[in-house]
């Protein structure tokens, strides 16, 4: 069972420990010698607690996620050679040429960098954001809700040092968990988009070398190899999600379908508070480490992870099927890393380890597997620019009982009046169209010749 955000029994000790669910372990609460006096004095503990609850930016505690992330990067590299900048830069246009034969849409990279863990972390944190707070709301909600009206009163009283600390410990919670998973994934992550989504900025393309060597340890191929195969992942999701406008988004909407259903056991909780001494933090520690938290999922709920799921490996399977298109003869270590990658998943790689955590959502190596067989199955049928063309619209994407019949998904006839041209010009299919002006064009200006001056990768330029 996955517990979202990794609540679930505490089990304490080293706070930089990825199955440690303790979430005062940072500041000496719980665990060995925990308590007031911990590792930290009483005031000094105190104050750190009174900085952190006074945060207000939403219902996580970023401020402390991101220390707790950074923290457990311990030595990481906090710089890039500029060799490897260089290669990386290099790396990413070579991709971009090669997969200009293999898909229609045209290349997504507006500027190469290469990441430290570090960097990493501070360039994804707003997507997480986006992806942890929808869930987070419901359950700090349902937690300040549950504390009965006594303990509140007592817990506002002036003498009280702990004053204030149920009302935004959900957020206390929350930023503890994330910051333990983020360090983590920072340690894995070879990319901006390796856990399925764009976690950076639109339009950058990015590896992380620390990452991609770890990648490739005992792999027996060279660096430049690995290197190279891994940018024409980075460079075929770029590409994807900068021309199909509307995916981003769908992603993260079917991560707040699943939020707007979740059901906490109320009654769990208001057992646990109304028993909590507010002088022991031992006892606020152990109530609220012990799986309050497990969601009852409803049927729109598990609709909407199934809706997830499936975009996911939709997703996936498209880049798998373009990156070894691309690859080819070219590249005969394509298809050992392509094993490789897929073994990554099937082990626990970043995205599923991160889905699972966020939202008890586990992208199954199978649905992977089909979705990479039904845009094989589409490229054979209906060629290059009829497979793509599926993206045009979210209403022409296969549904997961597509993904269980992807030869009679490719089969099925299909006219789809939303073109790859339309998805290179970066038209979203959601959005009415413009008012068109006196020649036709939507702004009245004369129409330019086609888009495919805006293929050629030429324009990327990478970071300073």
């Amino acid at each position: 069972m996955s517990f979202p955000f990794g609540f679930g029994p505490g089990s304490g000790g080293n706070p930089n420990d990825p199955s440690n669910n303790n979430p005062f372990a940072f500041f000496g609460l719980g665990g060995p010698g925990g308590g007031a006096g911990g590792d930290i004095g009483g005031m000094t503990l105190f104050a750190e607690l009174q900085k952190l609850l006074s945060w207000s930016g939403g219902p996580v505690n970023w401020d402390l996620a991101r220390q707790l992330a950074t923290s457990s990067l311990g030595d990481s590299s906090t710089t890039v050679a500029p060799g490897e900048r260089q290669a990386v830069a290099e790396a990413i246009r070579l991709a971009d040429l090669w997969l200009d034969e293999v898909t229609d849409l045209p290349s997504g990279v507006q500027t190469v960098e290469t990441w430290t863990r570090h960097e990493w972390l501070q360039k994804t944190v707003p997507v997480w954001s986006s992806l942890c707070d929808p869930v987070a709301t419901k359950v700090v909600a349902a937690m300040a809700g549950a504390v009965p009206a006594e303990q509140l009163e007592m817990l506002s009283g002036a003498g009280n040092p702990l004053a204030g600390i149920l009302n935004q410990v959900g957020g206390l919670m929350f930023g503890a968990q994330i910051g333990q998973g983020l360090g983590g994934l920072a340690r894995e992550v070879v990319s901006a988009t390796d856990v399925g989504i764009p976690l950076g900025p639109a339009g950058v393309a990015a590896l992380v070398p620390e990452n991609v060597r770890g990648f490739g340890e005992g792999l027996g191929r060279t660096d430049d190899e690995i290197r190279l195969y891994l940018a024409l992942r980075e460079a075929a999701h770029q590409r994807l999600f900068n021309h199909v406008p509307w995916l981003r988004q769908r992603l993260l909407a079917a991560v707040e379908a699943y939020a707007s259903g979740i059901s906490i056991d109320m009654s769990a909780i208001e057992s646990a508070m109304g028993n909590i001494d507010p002088t022991n933090p031992e006892a606020l520690q152990e109530a609220l480490g012990g799986g309050l938290f497990t969601p009852q999922n409803s049927p729109q709920q598990d609709a909407a992870l199934r809706r997830l799921e499936t975009l996911l490996a939709l997703v996936e399977g498209w880049v798998d099927t373009v990156v070894t298109a691309a690859a080819g003869d070219r590249m005969p270590a394509a298809v050992a890393l392509r094993e490789a990658t897929r073994r990554r998943r099937a082990e626990g790689g970043p995205a599923e380890q991160t889905f699972a955590t966020l939202v008890g959502l586990e992208l199954r190596p199978r649905r992977l597997r089909e979705a990479a067989a039904l845009w094989w199955a589409l490229t054979e049928r209906r060629g290059v620019s009829g497979r793509d063309a599926v993206w045009g619209h979210p209403d022409l994407l296969p549904t997961a009982d597509d993904l269980d019949d992807p030869l009679g998904f490719a089969e099925t006839p299909t006219a789809p009046d939303y073109l790859p041209d339309d998805i290179a010009a970066g038209i979203d299919p959601t959005e009415p169209p413009a008012a068109e002006g006196p020649s036709g064009s939507s702004d009245g200006s004369e129409e330019t010749e086609g888009t495919e001056g805006s293929r050629q990768p030429g324009g990327v330029q990478p970071a300073d």
